[in-house]
């Protein structure tokens, strides 16, 4: 029997985007099939009551002080991360794909981690590859022969996600280093479920909230004590990082102590808190601060945010560090290029996640093709983040093509470029006009991985370009967040329901 059409005041008139995957709607206007059920609820509602929610989950995340920081913002660092409360769905068919495909991925990029800081089985067939790993600027080559407690690398992923016009999901980025966003994930779970809670039961959605139960386990898995001997931190540089929200938040739904580096000391290669009752041995440091900072007998001299010696505690197996260190060089914007490869040489297996066709530059034909095509690529550089150091071809200047041509040309290995993928789009609520509008979206699904393998959160940051037009989701210039709904299928063999 035909399905019923879904009465819809919400989506009636939506003006989906020409030439882009729309996630909660068809070509033509129906919501697409998979989510018809799920969001009747919230298709028949009118846009006053839309109106109404939207303001009370903003006043919510007001009121949690749910907030990053923007160093370069003259008007003040403070930002209350931006929420559109119409969620982005995802099928239980398509996050199966896109699990195993994750999974894949973040086991192939641990054992690179293992060969890069061990044989370099791999860039001794490949000698391109092996210039930009040993070139690149996260490689660490003091750290030939240490390998990690618990042999986990990557404790913690997050990779970026976005979908082409096709509807297929491409691997954007790897972020293996420390990867941010997840309490916006937790957070905004919980002000869906506050604002829309008829909504969010009617649709069977994965929960997320025993992420931090998780991400306590797979730090307790690694320890080089017993696990319920083992004393585990989170280390923040502190309240001014742009992160530090999140950096308090998982410390305090995991339960363990939020350190800042004066709160640490080594001796005798082993890491201790000073507390009001004295020193407590730490087995375990879920740290938020990047490698180069993270001892200055190591590393930088200049360091503030670093713990003298830590680097040695780590090499004598005294204490875990999530991330492990080193991990830098397998998120390279270069060397991503190179995963598929990675895939089939460790695993023996095909990639299920495509990825985005990347021209390296610091191969001769792929820099003379981006030199000539520059007016349709993106470029960017390949250790910058969040939207910097980019050059979007299409829409910049004569003059700004010119300039990044010269810096291309003077430093091809810093730089790679791809052509402009039409990102899918998601309806995004307007308060101007109290009306949906599309809105370009990624998502980043984030994975744990212990000695027993990884597991993937049922969800993700899904990230909002908010501006019209713009194509950068990254919140730091303009983009916001939704809820990310994980429906639920019919495996019995997934414990998470």
């Amino acid at each position: 029997m035909a399905e019923e059409p879904l009465p819809s005041s919400l989506f009636s008139g939506y003006p989906s985007a020409p030439g882009t995957y729309d996630e909660l709607v068809e070509p033509g206007g129906p919501l697409r099939l998979p989510f018809r059920r799920a969001l009747t609820p919230l298709a028949s509602a009118s846009p006053d009551a839309i109106t109404r929610w939207q303001a009370l989950a903003e006043r919510a995340l007001l009121n949690q002080g749910v907030t990053f920081s923007v160093y370069a913002d003259s008007r003040g660092t403070e930002k209350i991360f931006p929420f559109c409360l119409v969620p982005r769905l995802v099928s239980a068919e398509d996050f199966s794909h896109v699990e195993r495909g994750l999974e894949q991925r973040v086991r192939a990029l641990g054992m690179f981690l293992d060969d890069v800081y061990g044989e370099q089985r791999i860039l001794a067939e490949d000698p391109l590859l092996r210039d930009l790993v040993l070139g690149a600027k996260h490689h660490l080559p003091m750290l030939r022969g240490l390998r990690p407690l618990g042999g986990v690398r990557i404790h913690v992923a997050g990779i970026d996600l976005v979908r082409d016009p096709d509807g297929v999901f491409r691997v954007l980025e790897d972020n293996l280093r420390t990867p941010s966003g997840v309490s916006y994930v937790l957070e905004n779970r919980i002000v869906s479920k506050r604002v829309l809670p008829k909504v969010f039961e009617e649709a069977r959605v994965h929960p997320v909230e025993h992420y931090p139960a998780r991400l306590s386990e797979v730090l307790r898995s690694v320890s080089p004590a017993p696990p319920d001997d083992t004393y585990a931190v989170v280390l923040t540089p502190g309240p001014y990082n742009s992160a530090y929200f999140e950096h308090s938040f998982l410390a305090r739904t995991m339960g363990l102590e939020l350190v800042e580096p004066a709160d640490l000391y080594v001796d005798d290669d082993r890491v201790f808190l000073r507390t009001t009752r004295g020193p407590r041995r730490v087995h375990v440091i879920y740290r938020r601060i990047d490698d180069a900072f993270l001892d200055p007998e190591a590393f930088r001299p200049d360091s503030l945010l670093g713990v003298r010696g830590l680097v040695r505690a780590y090499a004598k197996g005294h204490v875990a560090l999530a991330n492990a260190l080193g991990n830098g060089v397998a998120d390279d914007k270069a060397v991503y290029a190179f995963v598929p490869q990675m895939i089939r040489f460790y695993l023996a297996e095909e990639p299920i996640l495509a990825q985005v066709h990347t021209f390296v530059c610091a191969r001769d034909e792929d820099l003379r093709y981006v030199k000539d095509h520059l007016d349709r690529l993106v470029v960017k550089s390949v250790d910058e983040a969040g939207g910097y150091g980019m050059l979007m071809g299409p829409t910049a200047s004569a003059a700004e093509r010119d300039s990044f041509r010269r810096r291309i040309e003077a430093e091809p290995r810093r730089f790679v470029a791809q052509e402009r993928l039409e990102l899918s789009t998601c309806p995004t609520w307007n308060g101007a006009t109290s009306a949906l509008v599309p809105r370009r979206v990624d998502l980043r699904p984030y994975v744990l991985t212990s000695p027993a393998g990884p597991w993937v959160l049922p969800g993700g940051l899904s990230r909002v370009a908010l501006v019209p037009g713009s194509y950068v989701v990254n919140s730091s210039q303009g983009g916001g967040s939704k809820d990310t709904w994980v429906l639920k299928g019919t495996d019995p063999g997934r414990t998470d329901r």
